[in-house]
Parts: structure tokens; C-alpha cells; sequence
């Protein structure tokens, strides 16, 4: 009967990590298949839609090519297409190990990413570096 708790137990820890563990490979496979197939040459992604209609850089703008530059182990020409989305990388993965960590100690999953402040102070940067990339002194941070 012992064993048989302990069995359970161990079968509760292997479901709870399933989503984390999903996102993982879904991740794996997409940033494979960005490191694969060149953004580089044309024809193999479709052109950003803001780019296409005003001719001016997204916060996204760069972010294919820069996942494929980390790919090739490149962080210099990532940062240089997209620091922002190099800078991110970090984050997304401490809360992505943070989010493993929990669903593996059976605690209840965050209810909020991160607090307020934080998703408010990230959003200012992002629309700080959407617009400063597009004026001429900015140009450093356009891909």
C-alpha cells in the first residue's frame, strides 16, 4: 500500500511538470527550426506587417534573424539585430525554471507573471525602444 502512495506521488510530480516540459520542446523546436532555415534569405519568413505599412521598425523587428544569430552561438550580431529581444531571453527562461521548480514541488501555480510595476516598466521600455530605434540618433538599435 506504501509503495503504491509513493508511485502516485511520483506519477503527480511527472503530470505537473507536462505543461512546463511542452512549452520547453514547443520552444526547442521553433528556436531549431529559427537556427535552421536562414531569416536571412528571402522567401523563408513572411516581412514584418508594420514594416511592410510604414517603413518603420517594430520592437520585433529583428528578432528571427537574432534568434538565428544566438543559434549559431553569434550573441554579438543578436544583440545588434535586436538587443531587446536578446536582453528578454534571460528573464523568459529564469521564469520558465521558476515556473518548472513550483509545478515539481507541488505548489500552486502564480496567478501573475510578475508584479505590476515590473509589467509596466517593461512595457515603457519596449515602447521607448519602439520609438527610439526609428529616429535618427537611434538608428544603432534598428536590425
Amino acid at each position: 500500500m506504501t509503495s503504491n502512495v509513493y508511485a502516485r506521488r511520483g506519477m503527480d510530480r511527472v503530470r505537473s511538470v507536462l505543461a512546463p516540459f511542452g512549452v520547453a520542446a514547443v520552444t526547442t523546436a521553433a528556436f531549431v527550426y529559427v537556427a535552421s532555415v536562414d531569416p536571412n534569405q528571402p522567401g523563408h519568413y513572411p516581412t514584418c506587417p508594420f514594416l511592410f505599412l510604414t517603413g518603420l521598425f517594430c520592437p520585433g523587428c529583428g528578432t528571427l534573424r537574432a534568434m538565428h544569430a544566438l543559434g549559431h552561438a553569434d550573441v554579438i550580431a543578436a544583440i545588434g539585430l535586436n538587443p531587446l529581444a536578446v536582453a528578454t531571453a534571460p528573464f523568459l527562461a529564469f521564469w520558465w525554471a521558476r515556473w518548472t521548480l513550483r509545478s515539481w514541488q507541488g505548489r500552486p501555480a502564480r496567478t501573475s507573471l510578475a508584479h505590476p510595476a515590473y509589467l509596466w516598466a517593461f512595457l515603457a521600455a519596449v515602447i521607448v525602444f519602439w520609438v527610439v530605434r526609428n529616429l535618427p540618433f537611434g538608428r544603432f538599435l534598428a536590425p
